[in-house]
């Protein structure tokens, strides 16, 4: 009996040993060279061979005509602007606005990380929000200001950031926030105006691009690598090509949205196909 006692100690203590040796317990891996949240990517430093990518968004088929805003339930709504239509859909000679043209993935996207710089700025004027669509870095403050005489509300609906909603009275300053997760895009609402809309663009890196109304977007300070570049609009979905940028080269992608391609988001699920012999 002495004996298997002495033998259950003896097992009780090499187990012991193994889960210390092994790290059990609360100790922390201190071999891992990396912060347990940060980022291990190095800091992108210039090479000084960036290179820039430039394209038009083209339009085929018969543009949906823009719908008039009833603004009447607010009188300082309906005299503080002169544009008074529906933006989910500008086209003008055959080119589209508001798409937004980043890098989804590849090169310096993947290899680097990078740090904001500057603010970006999302404007209430005229009861519109301008820009229609704004790009932004993860962390990247935003400056949200009321050019109006009127009260709007700020309501953001993100999936992957934290969603928030808050008024913004006449006069008031500016409001500060930013996103910390990457998301293509956040839609924004004004509880206040129901026909006040846009989208916010996070990423984590700089190579972002909003179509402007001749359908022209610009990605400059790209450097050389191979990329999968997309074009997202909020009614005709999302794009994506290859592109290689060489060092120093200047190089253009366009894309082609249809007007019969739509994009309908739903809901439903698509079973497999009944098959009769």
């Amino acid at each position: 009996m002495l004996k298997n006692i002495a033998l259950s100690s003896a097992l009780l203590m090499a187990s012991a040993l193994v889960a210390v040796s092994c790290g059990g317990g609360s100790t922390t891996n201190t071999n891992s060279g990396q912060t347990p949240s940060g980022d291990s990517k190095p800091a992108f430093q210039s090479a000084g061979d960036e290179g820039t990518l430039t394209g038009k968004i083209i339009f085929t088929g018969a543009a949906p005509a823009p719908k008039t805003i009833d603004m009447g339930q607010d009188p300082v709504c309906v005299t503080a602007g002169t544009e008074k239509t529906t933006e989910d859909v500008v086209v003008k000679d055959g080119k589209l606005a508001n798409v937004f043209v980043y890098v989804k993935s590849g090169g310096a996207a993947d290899k680097y990380s990078f740090n904001p710089t500057g603010d970006a700025v999302l404007d209430q004027k005229g009861c519109r929000y301008h820009p229609h669509v704004l790009g932004v870095m993860t962390k990247q403050n935003i400056k949200i200001t009321n050019s109006d005489n009127t009260t709007h509300n700020i309501h953001p609906s993100p999936s992957a950031n934290q969603e928030w909603n808050q008024s913004q009275t006449a006069g008031a300053g500016p409001l500060e926030k930013s996103f910390a997760r990457k998301e293509v895009l956040i839609p924004v609402k004004c509880n206040q105006h129901p026909w006040m809309k846009a989208y916010i663009g996070v990423l984590p890196h700089p190579f972002f691009a909003v179509s402007k109304d001749d359908g022209s977007y610009t990605i400059a300070n790209l450097p050389p690598g191979e990329y999968t570049i997309a074009a997202w609009h909020e009614k005709y979905g999302e794009q994506t090509q290859k592109v290689t940028i060489g060092a120093k080269e200047s190089k253009t992608q366009d894309f082609t949205f249809s007007a019969t391609s739509a994009y309908a988001p739903t809901s439903l699920k698509v079973e497999p196909a009944l098959v009769l012999h």
